[in-house]
């Protein structure tokens, strides 16, 4: 018995060891997810970001129309790789809105000008009180409201090529 108890701390240490090293194999999640999904779209009413598009409001959606809501900004870099799959989808017919956080409006138009203008309405969230009540926690982010103005799907960060027809997908199932 008392051969056995010699080696019990090495037992124990093994197994502490195990488990430590297994939570470090399996990455963590370390998006924050908008508690917000499933549930109304808060009301905003956000400024005209750039000439010649109108401001976006809460109003705007729940008009029986799925439509995206991209948070973004034209310093953000994911932001620009993710211009092209908007500009698909965009093509494909899906109605995007967006929302410019910390950014001025020269920048903005800039910034469409190289990479395409995908957005109907472009609102100006320059102190980020929508994005943070819609749970968004940094940009790109991307939402789909469906037709009754709830959010139905949150997509972190930038959208992907891969994403795309899975997103029309979801918007079409969204009306």
């Amino acid at each position: 018995m008392k051969r056995w108890l010699i080696w019990a701390p090495l037992a124990v240490f093994g197994a502490l060891f195990a488990v430590v090293a297994a939570g470090l194999m399996r990455p963590a999640d370390t998006a924050v997810h908008s508690t917000l999904v499933d549930k109304p779209l808060p009301s905003f009413t956000l400024a005209p970001m750039v000439p010649g598009k109108p401001g976006l409001a809460s109003t705007d959606f729940g008009r029986g129309t799925p439509r995206l809501l991209n948070v973004f900004a034209s310093w953000c870099i994911p932001c620009i790789a993710e211009a092209p799959q908007l500009m698909r989808l965009k093509a494909r017919g899906v109605p995007i809105d967006a929302i410019v956080i910390h950014d001025k409006g020269p920048a903005v138009v800039a910034f469409l000008r190289r990479n395409g203008d995908p957005y109907d309405r472009i609102g100006d969230d320059s102190r980020s009180r929508v994005q943070l009540s819609l749970g968004s926690s940094g940009v790109p982010e991307t939402f789909l409201i469906d037709g009754r103005g709830r959010i139905v799907r949150q997509y972190i960060g930038d959208i992907r090529a891969d994403q795309v027809d899975q997103i029309v997908r979801d918007v079409a199932a969204a009306r």
